[in-house]
């Protein structure tokens, strides 16, 4: 059911989702400390985006024009405040579900005084969908989504062709989607359902270098001093 006129010539900009999609999260109720309550109370009104079934307004959104990255499930934000924090010049906005990292994120934006940093606390898709205009984002990043190791589990996993395709139709020519994950088969599906996306082209021979602006996380250095790998994958927009 569309409630809007297509907005790239192929499908609507709106549309309702139907209830037969598979999430690739599961709403859980994580602890709220008091430090995260707080930050949801006074800076959420300010550097949280409410979810709307209308395209978002982002220069409005940042008070300023900017390239504009967008990022899908920041966990508890560690990563992404030091990305926008190396990069002011440039808008990031968050997707997450979870209340807790949120909080996190809003508290670690404040204490780094960060700007450039806006968060949608909603599903992904549907922000994607209804909120975020054709060929409007320079990047976008997806760093170890949950892998969903059990067969039986697989089809829940987030980087599948739909949302790729969708991903691509957001991206501005040239623009980039970064992925990345500490499981190996998790990444071999990746590298193949990126490598599938004709919008999209391979930046590297396979998997990519860790760009320097994605930040080694203490999870993630933890897992390598165990021998435990970790794949990047960088894709252009043609």
């Amino acid at each position: 059911m569309s409630d809007s006129k297509p907005a790239d010539g192929n499908k609507p900009l709106f549309y309702d989702p139907t209830e037969r999609r598979i999430r690739s999260f599961v709403t859980r109720a994580g602890r709220l400390s008091d430090a995260q309550a707080r930050a949801i109370a006074t800076l959420g009104p300010r550097f949280c985006i409410p979810y709307k079934k209308e395209v978002l307004d982002v220069d409005a959104a940042f008070g300023r024009s900017a390239p504009v990255v967008f990022e899908i499930g920041f966990g508890m934000g560690e990563t992404s405040a030091k990305i926008s924090a190396g990069m002011p010049e440039k808008n990031f906005i968050g997707v997450e579900v979870h209340t807790p990292g949120v909080g996190s994120l809003l508290k670690l934006s404040d204490e780094m005084g960060l700007q450039n940093q806006r968060i949608i606390q909603h599903d992904a898709f549907e922000v994607l969908t209804n909120m975020i205009a054709p060929q409007s984002l320079h990047g976008v990043h997806v760093f170890f989504p949950d892998p969903w190791h059990k067969a039986r589990h697989n089809k829940r996993r987030l980087i599948q062709g739909p949302l790729v395709a969708l991903l691509a139709s957001r991206l501005a020519p040239g623009g980039y989607l970064h992925c990345a994950t500490d499981w190996e088969e998790y990444a071999l599906q990746m590298l193949e359902v990126l490598s599938a996306e004709p919008a999209l082209e391979n930046t590297a021979d396979g998997y990519a270098p860790r760009p320097d602006y994605r930040p080694v996380t203490k999870f993630e250095n933890r897992g390598l001093r165990l021998g435990h790998g970790v794949w990047d994958l960088v894709f252009r927009k043609k």
